[in-house]
């Protein structure tokens, strides 16, 4: 499994909140307990709000926070489109005021502690998902079917919800192609397309049912007789 794969697995299985022993996530990743210590360390300085320690365990925190305002995830959404695209302005100023900021928000939000916003290790090309944001929350509200082509390859998905790991949005789909749920980093999008056809909540393909299949796979990994 590539690192960056393995990386977006430990998101996953930390998304839920609860705290998760460090041998338990090496355990289900099929790696040494010192790999993963590097890689929560990894995650900790790409921006994800990770939480614990060596010999407690690791859990994923949600709150986005710019002191002493309290950032919801749409205008978090529209900050960074809005920096992504005044970054790439064909105005200098424009684009040295937008790395100006992005350098502020650096100093300020304690998910972000690693220098520039708008890119980082290991998910280096975030910033090239910002322009899809908008019609992926649109067709989320809408119930609205996406065409999305992701390592050359096209499925039609159901989005059903965003989130945002500290420079890098996810959105957790049910995808129709593969009749499975999947959690698709934005930045891997190459091509989008808005389908006509929408989609009503069927049972198995709900955002609850992905929350209780995460919960389930989680539940299975935990070995009470590990230590973390």
């Amino acid at each position: 499994m590539r690192r960056a794969d393995r990386l977006m697995n430990l998101i996953r299985h930390l998304r839920d909140g609860d705290l998760h022993r460090a041998a338990d996530l090496a355990r289900a990743m099929d790696v040494s307990l010192r790999t993963i210590y590097r890689d929560m360390d990894t995650l900790a300085a790409s921006g994800v709000p990770i939480e614990g320690e060596r010999g407690t365990g690791f859990r994923v925190t949600a709150a986005i926070t710019l002191p002493p305002l309290n950032l919801s995830m749409a205008e978090l959404e529209a900050l960074h489109v809005s920096l992504a695209a005044m970054g790439q302005a064909q105005d200098p100023d424009l684009a040295t005021a937008a790395a100006s900021l992005a350098a502020k928000l650096d100093g300020v939000l304690p998910e972000m502690n690693a220098p520039n916003t708008l890119a980082v290790y290991p998910f280096a090309d975030a910033a090239r998902g910002f322009q899809h944001l908008p019609k992926i929350r649109a067709a989320i509200r809408a119930r609205q079917k996406l065409s999305l082509s992701i390592a050359g390859r096209d499925r039609t998905v159901r989005p059903l919800q965003l989130d945002y790991w500290g420079r890098l949005w996810t959105c957790v789909v049910w995808c129709d192609t593969t009749r499975k749920f999947d959690d698709l980093r934005i930045d891997q999008i190459t091509g989008m397309r808005v389908l006509p056809s929408l989609f009503v909540e069927e049972d198995g393909k709900r955002l609850i049912d992905y929350e209780r299949l995460v919960a389930r796979e989680n539940e299975a990994f935990v070995a009470p007789d590990h230590q973390p």
